[in-house]
This record gives structure tokens, C-alpha cells and sequence, in this order.
């Protein structure tokens, strides 16, 4: 059933909050504008498997302001500002999530949001589009496409058309230049930063920080831990993204040298396992572990639990675990997504870029959704280059053109000229 709110003050709180981060979040305001007038999405269903938060809550009255029906589920059970949630119901939007869901609720929850028979997904991790092929494959006959907000969604949805499984057309929102570009650098850098400082109330400067991965995410985090004074260390697995972090200035090493000598680590790979089993050892007494990936499988939780001789929980986001040689460890968040469980995540500026993408792409599949294969396809390069241009717009930037003389001399250059 929907998640309903008796609580008018929580509901309250919630619009308040929602409200503040719609401040800064002037490209999605000039879309929703125009959403109201033309109603672009009428008579469409869309379920989304997304963070709920004051950002996401603004996405979701954009849809529901062009027409569609909006069903919301969480993407991360640590992720839900029950607040926000509350504020949706309120305004009318289906909300099935509840901060700290277990598992078995995540995926009821999950299928209640497929339940309405989607016209279009969103997800944030591709679990929707997961459920759907796993388990739920006659919803797609009834489907337009969908779209994805993250890599490591991105890099579920690229392995199942390369095994042609595919059952419907995916937008991959991650990769619009106005969204890993400034959401993956200038989002995840800030707001994990922020979550693993709200969680330990540590000094950054004069630690040694080591950022696990040197993606767009990577790159982010490794320049704000830089800015507050860490020595950054970087462990990569591609070379040239080892040989730009060291261009950057930062020390690149493997994680098995890293671990001797990190204080904070923060995982932003995608991938599991990153921090393994086999490096707890090798750690400093009171080394704290946090993780910006998506999932909970960069930093091996469970190894480090079994490997362990006792357990306390410090704070209320910092576990600590006792290692056989009396060493102790600190993992935040449970390890999952530090920047969401332990603080709330981008800061709507940055998020206005990745949402307008997901509202305008929305728009895109109402329209040419029939005529798509059942392939990934880039967010077209109208849109992305659309976002940048209200995003500049909202913040009262203007920029040059090209003259005439400028577009001749670029349209006409030949050899022997």
C-alpha cells in the first residue's frame, strides 16, 4: 500500500525542505513551467526507483505537473527522508519507502511501484529494470523505454544488451555531459565528503585519504578531501586513469600498500570487493571505511564482520569492529552510500542538471519511445546540450557565439588554403 502520513507536521517539514531545494534548482522549474501548460506526459504511468529526497521530491512533481502518474521507491534502504516522503503522499504523489527498510521490504516495495504497469522507468542502480527481467517480463510489452541515473546502473543495463536480453530502450542519464560532468564530480565529491565528516566529526587535514577508483565520482572526492587539507592517495585498476590522478598530483598505489597507510578510505568503483578481506590486517588502529559506490559490496562488510573478534556501535553511523590483533576498524554507514545514509546527499544545485535530464528524457520516450530498439542509448545531444543552456540561464551567466566570419572560416577550411 501507499506509505500514508497522518504526521501533518513531518508532512510539513517535508514541503518546507522540499521547497528550499527547489531554490536552486532553476532548470527543472523552467521544465515543470512548461510541463503545466503543455502536459507532455499525460496519461502516462511512471514508476521510479530513486533516492527520496528534496531533490528527487522536485523531480517527481515535475512529472506529475507534465500529466503522469508517479509511483516512487527507494533505491537505497538508508537513503529515505521520511519527511519528504510524507510531503509527496501529501501532494499526491504514491510513495512506497520508509528510512532503514529491510531487504525483503525493499523489494516488496520494488514491486509495488511495477505493480501500476509502468509506461516508463527511472531508476537509480537499475533494480527496477533487474526485477523486470529477472522476474517480470511481461511488463515490458506494455513498456516505452527507460532511463538510468548512475554508472554502476549504466554497467548492468550494457551487460544485458550485450547478451541481447534487453526488453525495452534505456536512456543513460549518467553519461549526459550535464550529468557526470557535474553531478558524478562536483555531487558525489561534496556530499561524501560531508557524510563522512557528519559521521565522525573527524579532522580531515594533515590525514591521509585514499579515494578507491578515479571515475568521474573518484575524481570528485579525491579534489575535495584535497581541499580540506588531506594527502590524497588514489587506487585504480585503469591506466589511464592512474596516470591522470598522478597528473593531478595525487600518489597512486595499490590498495594492499594503501591500506598500510590510509586513515580515511572511501570506495567510488562500482565494483565489489574493492576493500577485501585480506586488507583489514594491513590497516592502521582506528582506520575509518566509507563507501560512495552505490551498492554495499565495495568495502567487504561481511569478511570484515567475520573476521572479527568483537563489535560496538560508536555513533549513530560509525560501527566499530575488532580485529584479532586488538586493531580496530571503523566502517560508516554500514557500507553502503555514506553521502546518503550519513548526510543527504548532492546538493540540489548540482542535481537540477541530473533531473532535468531525467524529466526531459521522460518527454523524449513519451514521444519517440515506440520507435526506439531495445538498446542504451546516450540522453540525445539537444537535451544535454538544452540543460546547459538554462543552467546557465538560472545562474545569470551569459557566453559568447560564434560571428558569422567564425562559422565560415570553421565550415570552410581545405587543403592548399
Amino acid at each position: 500500500m501507499d506509505y500514508h502520513i497522518a504526521d501533518l507536521n513531518l508532512a510539513s517539514g517535508g514541503e518546507r525542505r522540499i521547497e528550499w531545494a527547489e531554490k536552486e534548482m532553476g532548470v527543472l522549474r523552467l521544465i515543470k513551467e512548461r510541463f503545466q501548460k503543455e502536459k507532455p506526459l499525460s496519461g502516462l504511468r511512471i514508476s521510479a526507483c530513486l533516492h527520496v529526497t528534496t531533490e528527487t521530491a522536485n523531480l517527481a512533481l515535475t512529472l506529475k505537473a507534465g500529466g503522469a502518474e508517479v509511483y516512487l521507491c527507494a533505491s537505497n534502504p538508508l537513503s529515505t527522508q521520511d519527511d519528504v516522503t510524507a510531503a509527496l503522499v501529501k501532494n499526491g504523489v504514491a510513495v512506497f519507502a520508509i528510512r532503514e527498510e529491510n531487504r525483503d521490504t525493499y523489494y516488496n516495495h520494488i514491486n509495488e511501484v511495477l505493480d501500476r504497469k509502468p509506461h516508463i522507468t527511472m531508476d537509480d542502480g537499475a533494480d527496477l529494470t533487474s526485477v523486470i527481467h529477472r522476474e517480470r517480463k511481461n511488463l515490458a510489452d506494455n513498456m516505452l523505454g527507460g532511463s538510468e541515473e548512475t554508472t554502476t546502473g549504466v554497467i548492468r543495463l550494457r551487460s544485458l544488451e550485450k547478451k541481447g536480453l534487453l526488453l525495452f530502450p534505456l536512456i543513460s542519464v549518467n553519461d549526459a555531459n550535464t550529468k557526470h560532468l557535474f553531478d558524478n564530480r562536483y555531487g558525489t565529491g561534496q556530499s561524501a565528503m560531508d557524510g563522512i565528516i557528519r559521521a565522525t566529526n573527524r579532522l580531515i587535514a594533515g590525514s591521509a585519504f585514499v579515494v578507491c577508483g578515479y571515475g568521474w565520482c573518484g575524481k570528485g572526492v579525491a579534489k575535495r578531501a584535497q581541499g580540506l587539507g588531506a594527502n590524497v592517495i588514489v587506487t585504480e585498476v585503469n591506466a589511464l586513469n592512474a596516470l591522470e590522478a598522478v597528473m593531478d598530483g595525487f600518489r597512486v598505489m595499490p590498495i594492499a600498500e594503501a591500506a598500510k597507510i590510509g586513515d580515511f578510505f572511501c570506495t567510488v568503483t562500482g565494483d565489489t570487493n574493492v576493500i577485501a578481506k585480506e586488507h583489514f590486517e594491513l590497516m592502521k588502529d582506528g582506520a575509518i571505511l566509507a563507501n560512495a559506490g552505490h551498492f554495499d559490496v565495495e568495502i567487504d562488510a561481511r569478511g570484515l564482520k567475520e573476521k572479527s573478534i568483537g563489535f560496538k556501535k560508536i555513533r549513530e553511523f560509525v560501527d566499530e569492529y575488532i580485529l584479532p590483533s586488538n586493531k580496530k576498524i571503523y566502517l560508516l554507514s554500514e557500507g553502503r552510500l555514506v553521502n546518503l545514509a550519513a548526510a543527504e546527499g548532492h546538493p540540489s544545485a548540482v542535481m537540477d542538471m541530473s533531473f532535468a535530464n531525467q524529466a526531459l528524457c521522460a518527454e523524449f520516450l513519451a514521444k519517440s519511445g515506440e520507435k526506439l530498439e531495445k538498446k542504451v542509448y546516450p540522453v540525445p545531444s539537444d537535451i544535454d546540450e538544452k540543460v546547459a543552456q538554462l543552467k546557465l540561464n538560472a545562474m545569470n551567466v551569459s557566453y559568447d557565439s560564434l560571428t558569422e566570419e567564425q562559422e565560415k572560416y570553421l565550415s570552410s577550411w581545405e587543403i592548399g588554403t
